[in-house]
């Protein structure tokens, strides 16, 4: 038997400081997409879910450009490493790490990032 996502109650999470901070349903996150999502300060996270699964969260602003859109990027990879292309200037940002792949000296905050069933 196969459960509908949106059947389910499973939770996409991040560590904010030292607590699980709960950014929104799985079944929102849309494999091979990204969706962005308010922190407690006020910024913004873009949360990605691969093909297999598996799930990445960084901050959502573009550093290039100050915008806050790297959630509607486009994702891939580069040498066996995920990323996402900022919409607007194409710098490419890895998922795991948010290191610019195109300029070493930039990178964006990556947070540790669960699927849970706890609110």
């Amino acid at each position: 038997m196969t459960l509908a996502l949106e059947t389910t109650d499973l939770k996409v999470q991040l560590r904010w400081s030292e607590e699980w901070f709960t950014v929104c349903d799985l079944h929102l996150v849309a494999p091979g997409r990204g969706v962005a999502a308010l922190l407690p300060d006020g910024g913004q996270v873009a949360v990605f879910r691969d093909r297999s699964d598996r799930l990445y969260a960084i901050d959502n602003r573009d550093p290039f450009t100050g915008a806050a859109v790297l959630s509607r990027g486009l994702t891939g990879t580069h040498r066996g490493r995920p990323f996402v292309a900022s919409p607007l200037l194409k710098q490419r940002f890895d998922l795991e790490t948010g290191q610019c792949l195109d300029d070493e000296s930039v990178r964006v905050r990556a947070y540790e990032v669960r699927c849970s069933s706890r609110v």
